[in-house]
């Protein structure tokens, strides 16, 4: 594959390659919590409403002072952990990573940036975003109609790493981008990954990547500092899957069903197999997703002995599709914490 596609604009639209752009660039300004301070500061301690503040861009709501239920602990100054260091750390402390998805630009990119923070502070040791693509036919029909709706309010590459770079700072986990390989050769996989790393990224997932150009895009995921996340299916034969483990950076992603994301019933029995297979042939965290979406879900995986679950139609579901983008985020909240809660 050849890495020196360019854009077509500074700000390409998040659609094929092969398609007519069906968004432009799009003007994104995300409140900082240095921003909420200094107003909070300003009105003798009283505190912001930082939902609402998201919601209704340009307007504070000032309420009576009081202690937040989400304080957030600055982390400039921490050393920034990669993600296989992340869950390595995870792993020794006999605990199962949680690792919630959400899709960037839904409802918008200003309660994105809030629901970020707020995954963080319900306990997210990784958080997958999902970068909006107008073709994203390995996810089912939730995530679809979110990074349709993302796209319908002109999400854009440039914009979705503007608000990171404003957000990651403040995070003391590490984000990891799952974008379509369509985006990234649009732009070109040596610029996007330069900017996603500026942006304070730290993985990078392409569920659509050939297998056979996995070793020069893991290369040049390498040179900027990225981890370059590999998935294996309950289908992939073993030779295929320890080839797999020994490529993939950050951990390893098991897909726990042959066909798209989206809710189950039941978490297919095979998986608890395939994570036994896995771990006979690699030290890497495994992590497990598709399909999953209760505490019992959960649970199950973690006995199973999965490192960490990831949680991305059903943590969309409760963000997109919400009233208001306040509901939004307090289902989320409310949703997260209980997966939390369920692990060990």
């Amino acid at each position: 594959m050849a890495f020196a596609l360019k854009a077509s604009a500074s700000s390409a639209a998040l659609g094929h390659p092969q398609r007519r752009d069906a968004a432009g660039a799009a003007a994104v300004t995300v409140p900082t919590r240095s921003m909420v301070r200094a107003v909070a500061a300003a009105t003798s301690g009283a505190s912001i409403d930082l939902a609402v503040a998201m919601s209704t861009p340009g307007r504070f709501v000032v309420r009576a002072p009081r202690v937040p239920s989400l304080a957030h602990v600055p982390v400039a100054d921490r050393p920034a952990l990669s993600v296989a260091q992340t869950l390595s750390k995870i792993k020794e402390q006999g605990k199962t990573a949680f690792i919630p998805y959400i899709t960037a630009g839904d409802p918008d990119l200003e309660t994105t940036a809030e629901a970020l923070r707020l995954l963080e502070a319900c306990g997210a040791d990784v958080i997958e975003l999902g970068m909006p693509f107008s073709d994203p036919y390995a996810d089912g029909p939730v995530i679809q109609a979110s990074a349709a709706r993302a796209l319908a309010g002109r999400t854009t590459i440039d914009a979705v790493l503007s608000m990171l770079k404003e957000v990651t700072p403040e995070l003391s986990c590490p984000v990891v981008l799952f974008s379509y390989l369509g985006p990234i050769v649009r732009r070109g996989a040596a610029k996007f990954m330069a900017a996603a790393k500026e942006a304070g990224v730290k993985g990078l997932i392409v569920p659509d990547l050939p297998y056979a150009e996995t070793c020069e895009f893991r290369n040049e995921a390498v040179r900027n500092g990225l981890e370059l996340v590999l998935l294996t299916a309950p289908t992939t034969p073993a030779e295929r899957t320890k080839e797999i483990a020994e490529a993939s950076q950050g951990f390893v992603y098991l897909v726990s069903v042959n066909g798209v994301t989206g809710p189950r019933a039941n978490v297919d029995p095979r998986v608890k197999d395939r994570l036994k297979e896995i771990k006979q042939v690699t030290d890497k965290a495994v992590a497990v997703g598709f399909g999953i979406s209760t505490p019992e879900h959960v649970r199950q995986i973690a006995g199973w002995g999965a490192d960490a679950v990831i949680i991305g139609s059903a943590m969309v579901k409760q963000l997109g599709e919400a009233a208001s983008p306040r509901e939004g985020l307090k289902k989320l909240e409310e949703y997260a914490r209980s997966l939390k809660d369920a692990l060990p």
